[in-house]
């Protein structure tokens, strides 16, 4: 009877260190469940990161397509009207007079402006005082 007793006593330990382990275990398991959902939840921004970034570089790759074509397109204007006034020039001598007359002193000053070392100097020289001269008076040619 002792050995059934120290037998069942030795079966219960056991038992209880199995659950002891399998609590362990249980515990290591939910642990590793909650790093996998983290990880989850990590690559899952990652990946919506990813694809608005594409998305982003997509949008900006065509924005800039369309911006060279329409920089193709005002070069184009831009030579099909210098033809036009080369053309006109050359055709009227009172159009040649005026296109190399000296331009008014005011308007002149509108078509100067400094070299400048960065946007910042630029917007300083914009805000500064450049005043145009009163139209109501007459400007020496």
């Amino acid at each position: 009877m002792r050995i059934v007793i120290v037998l069942l006593l030795v079966a219960c330990a056991l038992a209880g260190l199995q659950t002891w382990r399998i609590d362990g275990l249980t515990e290591k398991a939910d642990q590793a469940q909650r790093i996998i959902g983290t990880l989850s939840a990590g690559i899952e921004s990652r990946d919506n990161a990813i694809n608005r970034l594409s998305n982003e570089a997509v949008t900006r790759e065509r924005q800039e397509q369309s911006l060279r074509t329409q920089l193709s397109k005002a070069g184009d204007h831009a030579r099909i009207r210098e033809i036009h006034i080369q053309r006109l020039l050359n055709e009227n001598q009172e159009m040649r007079d005026w296109y190399g007359a000296r331009l008014p002193d005011g308007i002149s000053r509108m078509h100067q402006r400094p070299a400048f070392a960065s946007a910042a100097d630029y917007l300083r020289w914009l805000s500064g005082g450049n005043e145009l001269p009163d139209t109501g008076k007459l400007t020496d040619y």
